[in-house]
């Protein structure tokens, strides 16, 4: 695996927690907690009881298995079909997949960052369950109409990570499996501290600001071609910071 490969790789995870962090899910959250469980949000906050804390997480657990098999059943899918795409075509593809892929994902990083307005991208569209399914089954088909909808913040940084896929599809289903991871762990450490969710919603903006911004210079190193030697810098730097320290 390169060193960019593992850059990206750390940047994906990234990208689950900004997806997590982000407005349209945070403020939201204990909400969706209240709807898998079928209790109240303040019965959520209030109650410390083992039993409750284990059927939340349990229910968390179901609800991620759902989000996850869309998440990374998409990005197998791409990362087939930009395999498929790559060797269709002839010539150096890499290269043009990679510059399309950091244009691409400029565009959403400035989208997500709330500095370019596309009123497409605007439109929340999620499946929507009248009453949720019984059990814990259907927690697992909550996740999934949560992973299979759009929303302005998740849409635009899933999607990026899915053409990343596309342009590297040797790594692409890892891009994905670390997307999912990155928005697991912050749901799962929230789901025990929910009064903590009002705090970050605060910074929420800032959060996304500052992803954006992340976005836009990851697009900007792919396009010009500069993400190997960066990362190679910063494994270069962080080798002969660790050997140093043993010596």
């Amino acid at each position: 695996m390169t060193a960019a490969a593992d850059l990206t790789i750390w940047l994906a995870l990234g990208a689950g927690v900004l997806s997590f962090l982000s407005p349209c899910t945070l403020p939201i959250f204990p909400a969706y907690l209240s709807y898998i469980t079928g209790m109240s949000v303040k019965e959520l906050k209030e109650n410390t009881d083992i039993k409750i804390r284990s059927k939340l997480l349990i229910h968390s657990v179901f609800f991620l298995l759902g989000v996850s098999s869309v998440f990374v059943g998409l990005g197998i899918g791409v990362s087939f079909l930009g395999q498929w795409i790559q060797g269709m075509l002839t010539g150096d593809t890499g290269l043009f997949i990679q510059r399309i892929a950091g244009i691409f994902i400029i565009v959403m990083g400035l989208f997500v960052a709330g500095w370019l307005n596309i009123s497409s991208f605007m439109k929340e569209k999620r499946m929507q369950f009248a009453r949720k399914p019984a059990g814990y089954l259907g927690t697992i088909f909550v996740g999934m109409g949560f992973a299979a909808g759009w929303t302005p913040c998740i849409g635009p940084i899933f999607a990026s990570i899915l053409v990343v896929a596309a342009s590297n599809p040797t790594q692409g289903t890892i891009y994905t499996i670390m997307y999912v991871i990155g928005f697991a762990l912050p749901f799962l450490v929230l789901t025990f501290f929910l009064g903590s969710t009002r705090l970050i919603v605060q910074y929420s903006q800032k959060i996304m600001k500052a992803g954006g911004a992340v976005m836009i210079l990851m697009g900007v190193l792919l396009f010009t071609g500069q993400m190997t030697r960066i990362s190679n810098f910063l494994l270069q730097m962080v080798q002969d910071t660790w050997f140093s320290n043993l010596g």
